[in-house]
This record gives C-alpha cells, sequence and structure tokens, in this order.
C-alpha cells in the first residue's frame, strides 16, 4: 500500500553523475502517493551530462515522474545551477508539469516560499569555471567514497563520508553554510513568509530561525547522493524523510509498484531496440 502525501520536495538528484543513487529514489518514490510534487533544483546534472554515462535506472527516474504527472500529480521542476540552461525558457506549463525559477505556495495560511538557493553562491555568482570544476571534483570523491565504503562493508565497519568530514572539518565550508541558511532566512523574514525552502548545499535541515523582524522555518531537502533525504508535508506539518532510516520498509517494494517498474524496463528495452 503507498503512503498518501500531500506534498513532496526533492532536490540534487544529479541524474547523469557516478553519484547519483537512482535506486534509491525510484524504492522512495514508489513507496508514495503525492498529490504534489517539487523537484527543487540539480535534478539533471547538465553540467557534468555525457554520452557515455546515463545508466538506465536514471531514465527510470525521468519515467516514473512523468508518469507521476500524467496521474493527476503535480509536478514543479524549479531550476537549479546544474540544470540552469532550462532557465531560458522562463516559467512555461506541459500539462500538470510547471518549469520555473521561484515558487511561492500558500498552504494552510502559511507563505512556503522555495528555490534552489545558488544565487547565494558566490563562486557560481562569478567564477562559474571554479563551480564546474568543483561539481567535477565532488563526483570524482564520491566514486572513491564508494569503493572505500565497499572495503569498510566487507570488514564489517560502518560506512563513511570523505565528503562530509572535508566539510565538516573546513572552516570556510561550514561558515559558506551557516551564511546560506541565514541569509535565505532574513530574506523570507523580511518579506513575511513564514517557510523558505532551499536545495544546493546537501545539508538537510529544519529549523527555526529568529531576527529583531520576526522568525521563520528554514528547511533544506538535501540530496540524493549522499544524504538520501525529502521533505514532505502532511497535515499542516512539515517533516524530513530519510532514506537510511525507513530503508528497512522500502527494501520490498509493493507488487504494483514491481510490475509498474518491470513495465518501464520493458518499454526502456523496446525503445533502445527501436520497436516503439
Amino acid at each position: 500500500m503507498k503512503r498518501e502525501v500531500e506534498l513532496v520536495v526533492i532536490s540534487d538528484v544529479h541524474l547523469g553523475t557516478y553519484g547519483c543513487r537512482s535506486e534509491e529514489l525510484l524504492k522512495y518514490l514508489s513507496s508514495i502517493n503525492p498529490r504534489k510534487l517539487i523537484l527543487n533544483g540539480d535534478i539533471i546534472d547538465i553540467w557534468q551530462f555525457r554520452k557515455s554515462y546515463f545508466p538506465e535506472s536514471h531514465l527510470r527516474v525521468l519515467k516514473y515522474i512523468l508518469d507521476l504527472a500524467y496521474e493527476d500529480c503535480e509536478v514543479t521542476y524549479i531550476t537549479g545551477n546544474h540544470d540552469e540552461m532550462l532557465r531560458k525558457f522562463g516559467k512555461m506549463q506541459f500539462g500538470n508539469i510547471t518549469l520555473t525559477n521561484r515558487l511561492l505556495l500558500d498552504l494552510d495560511g502559511k507563505k512556503n516560499w522555495i528555490f534552489h538557493g545558488d544565487v547565494f553562491d558566490a563562486s557560481i555568482q562569478h567564477t562559474k569555471w571554479l563551480a564546474k570544476l568543483g561539481g567535477w571534483g565532488y563526483d570524482r570523491l564520491i566514486q572513491l567514497n564508494n569503493v572505500f565504503n565497499w572495503g569498510l562493508t566487507k570488514l564489517g565497519r560502518e560506512k563513511y563520508s570523505l565528503s562530509k568530514q572535508i566539510k565538516n572539518s573546513v572552516k570556510k565550508a561550514v561558515k559558506f553554510i551557516s551564511d546560506f541558511e541565514d541569509t535565505a532566512s532574513h530574506l523570507a523574514i523580511e518579506n513575511r513568509y513564514d517557510y523558505v525552502i532551499c536545495g544546493h548545499i546537501h545539508q538537510p535541515q529544519i529549523r527555526k530561525v529568529e531576527s529583531k523582524k520576526g522568525s521563520c522555518i528554514y528547511m533544506n531537502s538535501g540530496d540524493w547522493i549522499e544524504n538520501l533525504t525529502a521533505l514532505e508535508y502532511n497535515r499542516g506539518a512539515w517533516t524530513m524523510f530519510s532514506y537510511e532510516e525507513q530503508k528497512a520498509s522500502l527494501e520490498h517494494l509493493p507488487t504494483e509498484a514491481i510490475k509498474f517498474r518491470q513495465n518501464l524496463d520493458e518499454l526502456l528495452q523496446n525503445i533502445i531496440k527501436g520497436t516503439v
């Protein structure tokens, strides 16, 4: 039985990169029945896109999202920096799919300001080549980390995140994350928004921020590379979904979801063979 969810926010999936955890994302999406799905930037990594690497599971994620829209789920794609090429189209709508740069939602009388967040990143605004190099380096680090964790698992030890350790040990990285959260929150307070929801920094978070001008709730949906998190809204409240915490319940997909994925596999194979 699929879990009913009013609204889901995911970001930083980075389809087309080695670090993308598409299989886990498919399991999560297959376990829920959302009324609205918000893709908050960096879903497709156009910066690092290459013809030689775009696995079938990454295609299945896109196909699954399209089918959710076909089944009356409202899908909003908010552009990020890694898929910034889509920004030149401005705001567009295709059936139940909306492409935009930001979103303001009224949920149960509360204003929710949703955007990716790269606008606060000076390296992207002024030295894009450096940001792209950093993205490439991060993907290589994730590859190395996967090999490292494979060895730890074989030895019966817990997995270890190299990137998280680096972020937590580098003062500038810690300060950047703190400044990012504070800037987004203070802008939300000035505009009298109740919630501000970002992605970009791959740091899942829900916390209250207060200033002399008021307060708001800052939220970040995290990513689907390391943290495997999403924001969910139900019955007037926001919560953070963590795949690792719910992993046991997602190991066996519902029968209908398994059949659905098998049908997707068959369709993709027919497309590849040129029979469709």
